[in-house]
């Protein structure tokens, strides 16, 4: 059982950093395309490769189903609330 908890405390908090590299990828871009930071900085692109690599496969797949807005992206939104949900569904049956 102790295992089963462990593991359980393992994904939720794999959830939640991934959750804060989702919100992060989301201001630095739009600090970027804002020209508040400059992504010619070599610490800003190696980070933003690395947030890049790590969120884009999710949010990729999200894209396909969601409509198109224009200019506004709400696959970050979508998958903060699908990993939101996750965590809810994960505490309120004790896993």
């Amino acid at each position: 059982m102790y295992f089963i908890d462990f593991f359980a405390y393992i994904v939720f908090q794999i959830l939640q950093i991934y959750k804060y590299a989702v919100i992060i990828y989301v201001i630095l871009s739009m600090l970027i395309s804002f020209n508040v930071i400059n992504y010619n900085n070599s610490i800003v692109s190696i980070v933003m490769d690395f947030l890049y690599k790590l969120t884009e496969p999710l949010l990729k797949i999200i894209r396909k189903f969601l409509p198109s807005f224009g200019a506004f992206d709400l696959s970050p939104v979508l998958l903060i609330i699908i990993i939101e949900a996750t965590q809810y569904v994960m505490t309120k049956y004790g896993f």
